[in-house]
Parts: C-alpha cells; structure tokens; sequence
C-alpha cells in the first residue's frame, strides 16, 4: 500500500524485512533527500532518522513498507515525506524512537491514522530553489531512482564512515574555532577588566575630590552666610545709631537759621545751608542703608492686600510734582487702564515707584519722565521712563550692585542703593525690575508683577 497526503507525488516505495533492508533503507533515503534536492548535512540527517525509525520498527514489529512521498503543505512549501506502515500493528498504536534525538534530525516525526493504517511518519522541507516542481521532472526522478540498484551493507557502511569522519572534521573545525573565540573572549574580558578597575579607581578619586570640593564649598558658603550677616547687623546698626545725631544735626540747624534766633551774617547763613543739606544728604543714605539691611536679613514681610493703581499713581503725580523743579522737565503719571486692581503691597511697590521717579527727575535735564502701566493677561507691567543722557548696555546689570553710581557728567549726587534696594523689593512682591537704556535715547525701568501675588 503506498499512503498518499494532499498533491502527494510517490517517489520510490520498498520493503523493510531483514537487517540488510536497515543500510538499503538509509542508503535510498539519502539517495531521494539527494534528487530532490537537499542540501548534504540534511540528506545525512534524514538518512540518519530513517535507518534509526527502520530498525526499531523491524525490532518491533518485523518491519514495515517504507515510501517517499514529494508533498505541499497548505502554505505552498514542499515537504519530502516519508510513510513507514508497519507489517503489524504498533503496539497500542504509538511509537517512541529509541533514540531521543532522531525528532531533532527531521522537521516533524509522528504517527498517523488513515483508512484504518497506523504510519509512522517523518518530513523534512525542500529549499524552494530545488527543481522538482514539473510532472516531467517527478516522472525522471522516479524513473532514475528505480533504476538504480541498492549497494551492498559494506558499501553503506564505508558511506556512513566517510559521513562520520566529515562530521568529526567539522566538529573539530567548529571546536577551534571556538578555542579561538574564547581565547579572544578571554582576552577581551581581561581588557574590560582592567578599563573597569581603572574607571574605579579614576571614579573614586573622582568622588573624593568632589566630596572635598563640595566640603570646602560648605564651609565658603557658611563663611559668606557669617560675613552677609554680619554686614547686614552693621548696617542696621550702625545706621540706628547715626539717625539720632544726623536728625540732631538737622534740628540745629534750622534752629540756628530761625528767624527768632539771634540774626547771622550772610556767610553764616551759608554755612548754616551747607550743614543742613550735607546732614540731609546723610541722613538718606542712613535711611537707605537701614532699608537695605532690612531686606536682605528678609525682616520685610509684604502686607498682601488687593491694591487700586488708579489712587497709588495719584499719589505719586502729587507728591513727586514738587521735585519736578526743572522747568525743561515734565512728570506725566498716566491713568492705569480699569480694572487696575492687583494683589501686592501697596506701601512697598509706591516705594519702589517714588524711587525710580525720583531717580528719572534727577538725571532729566530736559524732556519728560513718565510713568504707565499695562495690564498683560496675567500681570501687569509698571514702566518709568525718562529722555535722560541713558546708560550703556553694558552697566545696566552694574547700576544694580551696591553704591554704584554710572560714571561721567551727568553724575548727580546719590547713595548707588535707591536701584539695588527696589529690585529687592519687587522681587519680595513675586515680580522683576528691569532696565532698557541706551546713552542719548534716555531710559525705561520696567516693573512686572503677577496680577494674583506671588
């Protein structure tokens, strides 16, 4: 009987009766794995498993009627199968080859039911490059496969030798081939080795010299920390003490200038002016000086309140009138647009305001200072700008620093902390205090103040 599957094309079918049939068995398998065209490790394997399953089938049941079949599976690829039925039936009808590794030599090793039979089966994949697709073709592979007579045991036998010898060959081959590649794994290895202990050891002397940086930049940093504080304490106090005798000072003076006191002569009147203004002068860099020290110990707590713009701008167009002095100087305060409502300090931002009015008016000499204010989405911002001589891009970040004043004609006398101390303030107020300036396009210091607080 020979077993057919789907678009089966029978090769060759055979006997398996005596020992002998075990050599011819393997001796056809790898002469059909040959004409259809596997490659020659696969011609070995099948010829391998096919002698293996033969043996044990003659051994278990006294034989079996072997038959190569050229098949397609359902995705189009070509299987060469071969169908054993055995000449009794399989005891319980299963088979188990004896030697574990046959299954991995072909592509599938079962058994099968079909009209009544129990085959045991076995396939391995064609390479789709194999030409055996034609009838023609089959037909000349079936005609050249009968005609050839089986060799004889000796024969197989001196074909398995040779077999097994080119098989010890390639082991052997691969076997240096992998000294070779652990020689050079090895070698490898000890190289990351080495870079790896020595990025360690470069890591940790790394790390200590970080570690010791950051130690000594701890102690920099409490030594400043001690040194800030102290000047701040120097600041407040020194500035606590000379209020009382600066105001003193200033009482005495106007006392000796009073028109119920004894009458002074002209130059005595003069010297009187230039004791009151220089005790002026002084008494509002103490009163400077006692501000900053406040801000920068952080001793000013913002009064967070909702605060009207429209009565603060009021304030300081009245106010600040009376320094416009110069009749080439015009102070324009412009009314914020409604609503002008923002949550800040009202006290602390007129204070910054006054100051950079007061700071446009004295270094105008002609032109205007003015003040606007501008509601963007969620802030608002508060400009003071004046057409005085300007300041060069690159002092406008030092006119901020403490007791510095720009330098050239238009210097007018001044503390250098009315600036240093208002950006303080606004940044207190949760906002920024910025300048754009160019020397004869005069000057514009911008306020910008979250609308919500900060």
């Amino acid at each position: 009987m020979v077993v057919t599957g789907p678009a089966g094309v029978p090769l060759l079918t055979m006997a398996l009766r005596v020992e002998h049939d075990i050599f011819v068995v393997r001796q056809r398998g790898r002469e059909v794995a040959a004409a259809v065209g596997l490659e020659h490790q696969d011609q070995v394997r099948i010829a391998t498993a096919l002698s293996e399953v033969a043996r044990d089938l003659l051994h278990s049941v006294g034989g079996a009627q072997v038959t190569f079949v050229l098949v397609d599976d359902a995705d189009g690829r070509r299987h060469l199968r071969v169908d054993l039925l055995p000449v009794r039936p399989l005891p319980g009808g299963r088979y188990e080859p004896q030697s574990g590794a046959v299954a991995r030599l072909v592509d599938k090793l079962g058994v099968v039911t079909g009209e009544g039979d129990t085959v045991v089966r076995m396939s391995r994949r064609v390479p789709a490059t194999a030409e055996v697709s034609t009838p023609e073709r089959l037909a000349e592979l079936r005609s050249e496969l009968e005609r050839n007579a089986p060799g004889s045991a000796l024969d197989e036998l001196a074909a398995q030798n040779a077999q097994l010898i080119a098989a010890l060959d390639e082991v052997r081959s691969q076997r240096d081939e992998l000294a070779v590649l652990n020689e050079e794994l090895a070698e490898t290895n000890r190289g990351v080795v080495a870079l790896y202990n020595q990025l360690t050891e470069e890591l940790e002397e790394t790390n200590r010299g970080v570690v010791a940086l950051y130690a000594e930049l701890d102690e920099k940093s409490a030594q400043l920390r001690a040194a800030s504080e102290s000047k701040s304490r120097f600041l407040a106090n020194v500035s606590h003490e000379l209020r009382a005798p600066v105001t003193a000072i200033m009482g005495l003076g106007r006392l000796l200038g009073d028109s119920a006191s004894d009458p002074l002569t002209a130059e005595q009147a003069r010297q009187v002016g230039l004791i009151r203004s220089s005790a002026g002068d002084l008494l509002t860099l103490v009163n400077e000086l006692l501000d900053l020290a406040k801000a920068e110990s952080g001793r000013i707590e913002p009064d967070w309140s909702e605060v009207d713009l429209r009565p603060v701008f009021g304030q300081l167009r009245g106010t600040l009138r009376a320094l416009a002095t110069r009749p080439d100087v015009e102070l324009v305060v412009e009314e914020p647009p409604v609503p002008a409502t923002l949550r800040t300090d009202e006290v602390l931002l007129a204070q910054v305001l006054r100051n950079l009015l007061h700071n446009g008016l004295k270094f105008t000499e002609r032109g205007e200072v003015r003040l606007r204010a501008e509601r963007r989405d969620d802030q608002w911002s508060l400009s003071v700008s004046d057409t005085g001589a300007g300041i060069p891009p690159e002092l406008h970040e030092r006119i901020f620093e403490e007791f510095y004043q720009v330098p050239g004609a238009t210097r007018i006398g001044g503390t250098g902390l009315g600036l240093p101390y208002a950006r303080r303030l606004v940044t207190l107020l949760g906002g920024a205090l910025a300048v754009s300036s160019e020397p004869g396009r005069g000057s514009t210091f911008t306020v910008t103040l979250p609308v919500g607080g900060a």
